[in-house]
């Protein structure tokens, strides 16, 4: 039996520490470039990053979800809504971790969305690539 060709070369728990860090380094671009973004410790800001991979892993899907139709009718603007979400409902949750308002949640957004596309875009392509077996 051949084997099945699978999306995810580099395996989950390389994926889970590239997440967590796209989003460490993210919020701490963040905190540099938007003044109304800020920590109290670098304690804070690791737990901030914990909580916006978890945030994104569960709640995220559930909302994309429930509002495909306003994603599809919108061509996709409205992700970026649901990702404002994420780091305003992160902000709320660490108290340590502070993002002003309306305009400082979509600079950090648009700050966390590139670090993630850096980081998945480097990681596919230092994964290793699996041989493919001609089909007979």
């Amino acid at each position: 039996m051949a084997d099945r060709p699978t999306q995810d070369q580099l395996g989950w728990p390389i994926r889970i520490v590239l997440g967590f860090g796209a989003n460490l380094l993210a919020l701490w671009l963040a905190s540099r470039w938007i003044d109304s973004v800020g920590y109290k410790d670098f304690s804070d800001l690791l737990i901030a990053a914990a909580v916006l991979w978890i945030v994104n892993l569960i709640i995220k899907p559930i909302l994309m979800f429930v509002t495909c139709l306003l994603i599809i009718l919108t061509l996709g603007l409205f992700l970026f809504l649901i990702n404002m979400g994420m780091v305003a409902l992160t902000a709320w949750l660490v108290p340590g971790f502070d993002v002003g308002g309306f305009w400082s949640v979509a600079g950090t957004a648009l700050i966390v969305w590139a670090a993630n596309v850096l980081v998945n875009a480097l990681a596919d392509r230092a994964a290793p690539k699996k041989k493919q077996t001609p089909l007979t």
